[in-house]
């Protein structure tokens, strides 16, 4: 995997790695299982409390810390930390507190770790944290556990959720089995391969958004749509077995949108967003927008020329390039699309890709 960048160098202090670059309260969340609560015979965590949801991120990225030792030190290199940072990424920028206002959950002036019920993100991130944390469990990745784990539920919509190993089997077998599978390579093949690691991650990944797709009620907007062009990216990304190890993620973290949407936001002329955040978020949008007008294809096509290394290390480095450049004229792009018609974003074009 390619992973020349360098960010590591930027974020890295003389001898330690900047606070900045974690998941906000980071040191403060729990390490390993035994640091939640424990209630009778049962591990007890609240998935709607932002440190304890950051904490099952932490035991995942320790337990699984020894398997990536050999591509770098302090488990830098661990692929999980894509999940924790993105998960850090919605509490810094707001997206876990409760978007209709109603309550005071998520914000400063009520419970700030609340994780809202009414939270598109929260409600989606449930399945990028809870099943890969049960799936975890389930293929044994903390060995045997003197206690059960379950998961409280919310207050509200109980039913969208599934709250222990084998309420989420009899409920999400698929997605149960993609993460499981996930976390038995290491035990399963005679050598670690990163490449497969990140597939069968993907995999995963692309499968809890899919199943966890909820109506973007309560969101403003263009809020609602950068939901819908972020989800819809993630197939695109997943397809080149992009690394989202510590540097990659906090690196690409950057050029997404530091705040929610809101009326009166267009893309790509978000006055306070920086150039190539207004260029990712239009980028994503021409995505979206091209697939759904090709009825998938694009997709298609385009998951046909990640099918070889070579292909996705293309992949890769388009993604690269698309963020790397600080030149960007939203005036041209208006023009190219003032008709009405989105071409697919520049960085799907400009290069030559073989599908054959």
């Amino acid at each position: 995997i390619s992973a020349t960048l360098n960010s590591e160098a930027a974020i890295r202090g003389k001898n330690t790695v900047r606070e900045d670059v974690y998941p906000p309260l980071w040191d403060s969340v729990p390490e390993n299982l035994l640091d939640f609560p424990v209630e009778g015979d049962k591990i007890v965590i609240n998935a709607w409390n932002y440190r304890e949801r950051l904490g099952a991120y932490k035991t995942l990225l320790n337990a699984s810390a020894k398997y990536f030792s050999p591509f770098g030190s302090q488990n830098f290199a661990n692929i999980l930390w894509g999940l924790a940072l993105q998960h850090g990424w919605q509490f810094h920028t707001g997206r876990l507190a409760d978007p209709s206002s109603v309550t005071s959950c998520g914000y400063q002036a009520g419970d700030l770790l609340c994780i809202s019920i009414r939270s598109w993100w929260a409600c989606m991130n449930y399945y990028l944290s809870m099943i890969p944390f049960l799936g975890a469990v389930e293929a044994g990745l903390f060995g045997e556990l003197p206690y059960e784990i379950e998961i409280i539920p919310p207050e509200e919509l109980r039913e969208d959720f599934c709250y222990s190993v084998a309420d989420c089997r009899s409920r999400i077998p698929k997605l149960m089995d993609e993460w499981k599978a996930y976390f038995e390579i290491p035990t399963t093949e005679s050598s670690f391969s990163l490449d497969d690691a990140l597939h069968h991650m993907w995999k995963a990944h692309v499968a809890s958004i899919a199943h966890a797709l909820p109506k973007l009620i309560y969101l403003s907007d263009p809020e609602a749509n950068f939901g819908e062009d972020w989800a819809n990216g993630v197939d695109f990304i997943a397809a080149t077995h992009f690394s989202t190890d510590l540097w990659n993620t906090h690196h690409f973290q950057a050029f997404l949108p530091q705040r929610m949407l809101v009326e009166g936001d267009v893309i790509p002329f978000i006055h306070d967003f920086s150039p190539q955040q207004n260029k990712v978020l239009f980028s994503l949008s021409a995505l979206y927008n091209t697939n759904k007008l090709t009825g998938g294809l694009l997709l298609k096509l385009w998951r046909k020329a990640m099918s070889t290394e070579a292909g996705r290390e293309l992949g890769r480095k388009m993604i690269e390039d698309l963020v790397a450049s600080q030149e960007f004229n939203p005036m041209e792009i208006y023009d190219d699309v003032k008709g009405g018609d989105l071409a697919a974003p520049s960085f799907l074009t400009k290069n030559s890709i073989s599908i054959d």
